[in-house]
């Protein structure tokens, strides 16, 4: 089966913090250090173990499709302003960018929400598979690679584009501090009913109050979350 990965690369000035907490030092250890860092290994790794077969039929069912690439691999912000490759399993048509380009052409309002959030809620470049994939975030599977190449965490923010970190303000410094998340406070308190706002304040208070504690309440709450398409 040919896995071949798509990738779209971005760049743009990064915002800094000037002001920062003196015990979150931004140069220093992600937050949580080697306890929030074994947790993912351990975490990660078990979840492989267990959904490789789920993942081996979503990847033939993306290729059945229309016989693009299977992985979607896409520039995002990490800590420190380091770019990684954050990989999905793709749920978009081939030609998603002319489909797009089309799409906010003939639709005003779509301009607004995507200026706004950066996404559609009724996207047309989402293909059948990939709506079924993203309604149950089964799309986020490869994702569990990045946590084991240190890429992300399975708990912190949501992985962002080098333009969005532009909407973070003063608090993107908040944001470089941690290791992006494949689950988070975003993830399980609405997502697209969410704010990109109390977004920004679910990041920040997520890096200003990190305990172990909190990333397993994340990780439980994550299933219902998951299993309710709360916020597709």
């Amino acid at each position: 089966m040919d896995l071949k990965i798509h990738s779209s690369e971005q760049s743009a000035a990064l915002v800094g913090r000037s002001s920062l907490r003196h015990d979150h030092p931004l140069a220093g250890s992600p937050i949580g250090g080697w306890t929030k860092r074994v947790m993912d290994i351990l975490v990660a790794s078990a979840a492989l173990l267990c959904f490789w077969p789920l993942m081996l039929l979503v990847a033939l069912l993306i290729k059945l499709d229309d016989g693009g690439p299977v992985v979607f691999s896409h520039k995002r912000v990490g800590r420190n302003r380091t770019m990684f490759p954050c990989l999905k399993f793709r749920t978009m048509a081939a030609n998603s960018a002319e489909l797009l380009r089309q799409h906010l052409a003939e639709n005003p309002a779509a301009q607004e929400e995507w200026r706004e959030t950066q996404k559609l809620k009724s996207d047309p470049r989402i293909t059948v598979v990939g709506r079924v994939l993203r309604k149950t975030s089964l799309d986020e599977l490869p994702q569990l690679f990045n946590v084991l190449r240190g890429d992300m965490s399975i708990v912190g923010p949501r992985p962002v584009v080098t333009d969005e970190i532009k909407k973070y303000g003063s608090d993107a410094a908040f944001y470089l501090m941690a290791r992006p998340g494949l689950t988070g406070p975003w993830q399980v308190s609405g997502r697209n009913d969410v704010s990109y706002e109390a977004r920004v304040n679910f990041d920040r208070n997520y890096v200003e109050n990190w305990s172990l504690l909190t990333d397993i309440s994340i990780i439980v709450r994550t299933v219902p979350a998951v299993l309710l398409a709360k916020g597709y």
